[in-house]
Formats: structure tokens, sequence, C-alpha cells
């Protein structure tokens, strides 16, 4: 089935001030089904702010942003809730059953940890928690914030990979936000830069050369 010719995401916003302070303005920007936009631009320029934007999060801004579907969130910080079980986390914060979240569970390699809490798990663990929490609710779009940040270099390797698969599985539109250029080339079939003060689009450029590509068959390829 072809790919709807109406953007996923229609995002137009005119201006967007925090405590006063005008940080992002005239940003027009549409994601269609199946791509994966890596968001990039120096640190504090509001690429977080923008996401919260997509998310619904942050509603107080001059413009208008539709979503056609749903939308899940992974935040650079994997905000689990300490006092539940890993099965838990994803059971009481998405309303999924026990059986979604075992299998949510199982698809990013941690089946057998329902009965751990957070805190016996390591970062990339609680990754995995947090990546398998936005999946147990098939969004139609998945927000990440800089989601293989302080990994060492094998782990986000490891994490790349797992997203990739992921992605591919779920046939998901994806907006990734990164530091890392490499990251961006790898993984994203359009980038898109934020520069200036207050921030705009500078830049937005399709990635054909991206090293992992989600080809039309759903099947994800490296490039040789």
């Amino acid at each position: 089935m072809e790919p709807s010719a109406t953007p996923l995401l229609d995002l137009k916003l005119t201006a967007l001030a925090l405590r006063g302070q005008p940080v992002l303005q005239d940003i027009h920007l549409q994601l269609h089904e199946g791509e994966t936009l890596a968001l990039v631009g120096p640190s504090g320029i509001g690429k977080t702010t923008l996401l919260r934007v997509i998310a619904g999060l942050s509603p107080d801004f001059d413009g208008h942003c539709h979503l056609r579907g749903t939308c899940a969130v992974v935040f650079q910080e994997p905000r689990l809730l300490p006092w539940l079980d890993v099965l838990h986390n994803i059971c009481v914060t998405t309303g999924e059953s026990a059986e979604a979240a075992r299998r949510a569970l199982a698809e990013v390699g941690l089946a057998g940890r329902e009965q751990d809490f957070p805190d016996q798990l390591s970062l990339g663990q609680q990754r995995r928690l947090a990546l398998a929490r936005a999946f147990a609710v098939r969004p139609d779009l998945l927000l990440l914030d800089e989601p293989f940040v302080s990994l060492d270099p094998d782990l986000a390797e490891e994490m790349m990979q797992l997203f990739v698969r992921i992605r591919a599985d779920h046939g998901l539109s994806t907006i990734l936000i990164t530091h890392v250029e490499d990251e961006a080339r790898r993984l994203a079939s359009r980038i898109v830069t934020l520069g200036g003060s207050p921030a705009r689009l500078v830049s937005d450029v399709q990635n054909s050369g991206a090293y992992f590509q989600l080809s039309a068959s759903g099947v994800t390829s490296s490039r040789s």
C-alpha cells in the first residue's frame, strides 16, 4: 500500500518563548509516513523544546501542530518509576496488558527481567525499558531525545542496531534528536538543522546514503 500523501505531521510554529525569551521562530516542518528525521543543532538551541511541542507537552506557542495518529516519547533520561518493577513500568504508564508488556520487553532483550526494579538495571537496560514502553503503545510517530548519549561506543552501537530492527518491525516514523553527526548520517533518511537566535530551520536535506536504511520491503540494510 502506498504511503498517504497527507503528512503524518504538519507543524507551523510562528513563535515560542520561554520565560519571556524567544526560543523558536518561523518553523514549518512536515513529516511523512516511514521517514526517520534527525533533528540536529548546537546544544541549547531548542531541539528538545521543539520535540516537546510536537509531543503536545508544550502547547503554549503561536501556530499549529497537526499529528495524524499518536506519538510516544523516549526522553534522554529514561524517566522510569523506581517504585514499580519493570513489567509494571510499562503496564501502569501505558495501560497495556501484562502480555503486551512482556512482548515489548522481549523485543528489547529484557525478557526475564519483569520483576526487577529500575535501579537493578544498567543505564543501557533502562534505555531499553524506556524504548519498550514507547513501542508498547504502538505509536504512529516515535520521538527520541538523545537516546544514545552517555553510552560507551559498543553499547551505543548495540542500541542503534536495536532501534533500527524495531523501527523496521513496526514501520514507524521517527524524529531523533542527536548531537552526533555520525548518528544522524547512519540512522536518518532526512536531516534537519536548527540554527540562529531565535532558532529556525536552517537546513533540511534528504540523506539517501544513510548506513541503516529502511527499504520499501521493510527490511533494514547496511551500506557497503
